[in-house]
């Protein structure tokens, strides 16, 4: 697969929400707080990962999300809209390297790095049904 003709640094992708009650903290399990969860805003980074390259990867394949190094500095209330940013920054082989932040109204509240790698969907599913297998799920 070659996706170095499509898949260039400086592609740039963002997603973003309206803070509502099942955003929070407490709604997702990973606080009492209700202010924006950590994991509502990684979802965010990676939501806008995957708009950077949507539509640049070969019939067949997909990326998932491999690791994350993010902080989140600044709590974001309910009704606030946050806004997260990601810039594809290396494309080494499969593996694709962003620059993610995220930003509320007033002021960044995340920062950090987020790599994907690019997958054949058919032989990732083929993988998935095998491990099923191990546990009679299938």
């Amino acid at each position: 697969m070659n996706s170095g003709k499509t898949l260039q640094p400086g592609l740039k992708g963002h997603a973003e929400i309206v803070v509502a009650e099942q955003h929070t903290a407490p709604h997702v399990g990973s606080g009492r707080v209700h202010v924006l969860a950590t994991p509502v805003m990684v979802n965010l980074m990676e939501a806008a990962a995957l708009r950077a390259v949507e539509g640049r990867l070969p019939p067949g394949h997909q990326t998932v999300g491999t690791h994350l190094d993010i902080t989140h500095v600044a709590a974001t209330p309910v009704g606030m809209r946050v806004r997260a940013y990601a810039e594809l920054t290396q494309v080494e082989k499969r593996t694709l390297t962003f620059k993610v932040h995220a930003e509320d109204e007033k002021e960044r509240i995340g920062e950090g790095v987020h790599e994907r790698i690019i997958i054949n969907l058919e032989r990732f599913d083929i993988r998935m049904q095998e491990k099923l297998k191990l546990i009679g799920k299938s």
